[in-house]
């Protein structure tokens, strides 16, 4: 059961608020977050079930100010390589129990920032060569399972666009636009598996505002807010959450 107390609203606000500014600020690397949170304080299929339509709601609202300013072709592999990938993520939660729910949300959390922080201090070096079509299909793959179990499929998706070569408003609306799409193509198969209630939906319509709210600030943050005092915060927030979940989960 959803209990939507102030205990709830007090972790929950912050925690769209927070998704908002990331996708429509951050090219929503670091947007499934919000995810991890709330897996913290419900079950975690219903903290899936309660973010994919305010995540749908910042990508509607994030679409205007960069509409038309995306790679129309790099968008095009990575939504036509998030097919299957989602297709995967389907066939898996069938299966998952919670516990392998908060283990695998846990796990891409702190792999994210174990990731970041290798490409940071050169362990791992990204390509400088322009990566050919076909990994973008690849990637896509990728992005459209991780978005599917966690809602984290920022981190491929932005592996593949950054060696691309685009610059800065190009990379972020061609994120807009792909989990713009990818995002209404997983809305069926929620539904179908159940994550959807009568008390997500409340939810969603309580947390709608904080949601606009996020994406007003992130729309703003974009080119005001320095990009690794964002992150830095987001790192932090993630080993916590991430290592709290696969604590859970194991235990």
């Amino acid at each position: 059961m959803l209990e939507l107390d102030l205990f709830f609203f007090c972790v929950a606000g912050p925690a769209v608020i927070f998704a908002g500014v990331s996708k429509a600020g951050f090219g929503s690397g670091a947007a499934f977050a919000a995810a991890s949170v709330l897996a913290l304080v419900v079950p975690p299929e219903l903290a899936l079930g309660i973010m994919l339509p305010l995540l749908m709601l910042i990508d509607v609202s994030s679409l205007k100010p960069y509409w038309g300013k995306w790679h129309a072709q790099d968008a095009r592999l990575l939504i036509l390589g998030g097919l299957p990938g989602i297709l995967a993520g389907i066939l898996l939660y069938r299966v998952a129990s919670a516990d392998l729910l908060r283990l695998l949300i846990g796990v891409v959390s702190v792999a994210f920032v174990l990731w970041q922080l290798a490409l940071a201090t050169g362990v791992v070096r990204l390509a400088k060569s322009r990566m050919p079509d076909g990994a973008g299909l690849w990637f896509g793959a990728i992005t459209g399972f991780t978005t599917f179990i966690s809602h984290a499929g920022g981190p491929p998706a932005a592996f593949f666009l950054l060696s691309r070569g685009l610059n800065k408003t190009q990379f972020q609306a061609t994120t807009v636009v792909v989990f713009w799409a990818l995002n209404i193509v997983k809305f069926i198969p929620y539904a179908v598996l159940g994550m959807f209630t009568a008390q997500t939906f409340l939810a969603n319509l309580l947390l709608a505002p904080f949601a606009l709210l996020g994406t007003w600030l992130g729309v703003r943050a974009h080119v005001l807010v320095p990009e690794r005092l964002f992150f830095g915060a987001t790192y932090v927030l993630l080993l916590l959450t991430g290592g709290k979940l696969i604590w859970d989960g194991l235990t």
